[in-house]
């Protein structure tokens, strides 16, 4: 950070003691003609030792700041700006109180530009000219904002702060009116700065506002890496949700990871950033919140080896599919029946089913089962159940095969169409007189 603009604060700001605005009642705050601007916040802001601070409604607004880490770079990329409030007996404030939704509206746009003006003037503390400032901003603040004057563009102008570094943390909050929290976010985009949706899967976060903002981060709320490390089935549908946002333009940040089962799940996807306690925690001396995690290396050896082993495993597992699947064309190609060649197969505890494809994708014939799934059929299915002439070139085990012909194909686990139920499918192309066909196998998995 150019010193030059810290200098310029702490010969701005009072050290020491308050210059108090005229009392602020809490029950009517009227704004001056020119509304909040840069010069009436300025008065609320005093420095005492190395921090900036503020003093709004009795209380004092202090600021603390969480690194935010890139796993591939394994440093810091950004930090997000935390408030820490005292009363004036030094007691903590907390953040539900501070921000409760009972108070009025100039209550809050007054409250939230002194927020981020205390964190503008305590990130120069940093030392640092690179990385991101992650500002909170409620919907609804930045939605009737405008009715109180500009602010955003004359603070960094002020400051000095480069729009470029700034990310605008859309809060988890429902908005009364969408078309003005697009206008606004537009305003912040057009001033330079990031957009990031914060709590992604919470509440009223979901992906009508990435469509509506074409943010370029998404903060993934911290229930979901919570519930990840608790079921199976939401740990499945991580990477499925990362790769979506990806696809809607946007670069993912998982936060809240406490433990390292926690960090190992999101290494297991492509996410891009990370924040939480495992990695650092939220400190209001720069100095400490600014040091480095330093286990990245420990955590991606972990992880190797980890997926090497997994890897292993999934080839032991798999490898004595292949006398079996030769076993199986062989019949075939000898009998004709897919269900006599397919007995043996059928006989092992995994295999749920057997289908025969022509390379286009169309099944020719029946889906063979094995006693198991006879028996434990779910009715609720039956519409689906039928599949013959049923084409399935869409699916990746069918190209795979094609691609690599004579070898048999794993995918990853997905849901079986036909029995709702998790599964992954084995697949082989292989020649008959008739032309190439596809013989897949699926086996359940839990």
């Amino acid at each position: 950070m150019n010193n030059r603009y810290h200098g310029h604060f702490h010969n701005q700001f009072q050290t020491g003691h308050l210059r108090l605005l005229p009392e602020i009642g809490s029950t009517c705050l009227t704004p001056p003609i020119n509304g909040f601007d840069i010069k009436y916040i300025q008065q609320m802001i005093f420095k005492k030792g190395p921090a900036f601070s503020g003093f709004f409604n009795q209380n004092f607004i202090n600021s603390a700041f969480q690194p935010i880490f890139s796993p591939a770079h394994k440093r810091i990329v950004g930090y997000e700006s935390l408030v820490r409030a005292k009363d004036s007996e030094g007691r903590p404030v907390s953040p539900a109180e501070l921000f409760s939704p009972q108070k009025q509206e100039s209550y809050h746009v007054l409250l939230d530009r002194l927020c981020r003006y205390v964190h503008i003037l305590n990130f120069f503390s940093f030392e640092d000219d690179t990385n991101w400032l992650f500002l909170n901003v409620s919907p609804e603040v930045i939605n009737n904002g405008k009715h109180y004057g500009s602010y955003f563009g004359d603070l960094l102008n002020e400051t000095g702060f480069p729009p470029h570094r700034t990310v605008i943390e859309i809060v988890e909050h429902p908005v009364s009116n969408r078309e003005r929290l697009v206008e606004t976010v537009n305003y912040y985009k057009n001033l330079g700065c990031l957009i990031a949706i914060d709590d992604f899967g919470a509440c009223y976060s979901n992906f009508d506002r990435i469509w509506d903002l074409s943010p370029d981060i998404v903060k993934l709320d911290r229930s979901i890496i919570l519930g990840a490390s608790q079921e199976k089935k939401i740990r499945r549908l991580l990477p499925g949700i990362v790769s979506l946002i990806h696809q809607a333009g946007a670069l993912v940040l998982v936060e809240g990871i406490e433990t390292q089962e926690q960090a190992m799940i999101v290494m297991d996807t492509d996410t891009d950033f990370v924040q939480g306690f495992f990695f650092s925690k939220p400190a209001s001396v720069p100095a400490l919140a600014a040091m480095p995690f330093p286990e990245f290396d420990k955590l991606y050896e972990k992880y190797k080896h980890i997926t090497s082993i997994q890897g292993r495993r999934t080839r032991a597992a798999y490898a004595g599919y292949n006398k079996m699947f030769s076993t199986a064309i062989g019949r075939l190609l000898e009998t004709g029946s897919l269900k006599d060649a397919c007995a043996d197969l059928l006989k092992h505890e995994s295999v749920v089913r057997c289908f025969l494809l022509h390379p286009e994708g169309i099944q020719i014939g029946q889906t063979v089962l094995s006693d198991h799934c006879l028996q434990n059929r779910n009715e609720k299915f039956k519409p689906i159940r039928e599949a013959s002439n049923a084409d399935w070139f869409r699916r990746h085990y069918l190209r795979r095969a094609i691609i690599h012909p004579g070898q048999i194909q794993i995918t990853r686990p997905y849901l079986s169409i036909t029995g709702a139920h998790m599964c992954v499918t084995l697949s082989k192309l292989f020649p008959t007189p008739d032309g190439d066909r596809v013989l897949c196998c699926d086996l359940i998995c839990e």
